[in-house]
């Protein structure tokens, strides 16, 4: 009898595998023009056996969207353990991003226009990618929660969300940088956090908690 740990193996590795193999097709063909049959011929298995692991293309991008998440949570433990400054913990945090997205640069160059679409199940601000994107900005809520700067309690409430829509700006310019190993996304990422840390910084004081209010108030209206 196979014990169910290798059972547990077996199916993580045939998963993985998969996985692997639809990312090479999709960047190698095209994501519209790789079929689950051809994923399944290249990976050596059966297309049954395919869609036993993935009912679908659009479960083994989600899938892609997990593991990535997964990795960006790993890469990100040492800066969350070390740093107490909001501008090092966020800036940290990104250019992690970006690093550990590096070796699927041009895959996501290529499918972009695909994630890009509002009504499109595999973008990120889908319900089908609800999952990845509430652990994403679980991220940015241990970013804010672990920073030892002063800020209006209402916005620090608020910001792990906004701190994630500014990452959905950053991968939408890492996805047009053609630069040498992305050297312009950590530049941007270099030049647009300290602005932010000094916005939020400037969210306590007296003078300006009326524009803060004003600021999460539209937020709240945009948001329903």
């Amino acid at each position: 009898m196979v014990e169910p740990t290798q059972r547990n193996r077996g199916s993580e590795s045939t998963r993985k595998l998969i996985v692997e193999t639809a990312l090479r097709l999709f960047q190698e063909r095209g994501y519209e023009a790789t079929t689950m049959r051809a994923i399944a011929a290249e990976a050596g298995i059966s297309v049954g056996n395919a869609y036993y692991y993935f009912a679908s293309k659009e479960a083994l991008i989600q899938a892609y969207y997990d593991r990535a998440q997964e990795k960006h949570e790993a890469a990100c433990q040492e800066v969350l353990a070390g740093e107490r400054t909001l501008e090092a913990r966020l800036t940290g945090v990104l250019r992690a991003w970006v690093r550990v997205s590096e070796p699927y640069h041009e895959f996501a160059v290529k499918f972009f226009k695909h994630a890009a679409e509002p009504s499109n199940p595999l973008s990120p601000f889908s319900a089908d990618s609800s999952p990845s994107r509430e652990a994403s900005i679980a991220i940015y809520r241990k970013v804010v929660e672990g920073s030892t700067d002063r800020m209006d309690k209402e916005l620090r409430a608020e910001l792990p969300e906004l701190l994630w829509l500014l990452s959905m700006g950053v991968v939408l310019f890492w996805v047009h940088d053609s630069s040498p190993e992305c050297a312009r996304t950590y530049r941007l990422i270099e030049r647009t956090v300290p602005l932010v840390v000094r916005l939020v910084g400037l969210s306590h004081l007296p003078g300006l908690r009326g524009v803060t209010r004003d600021f999460l108030a539209t937020v709240h209206e945009l948001r329903t």
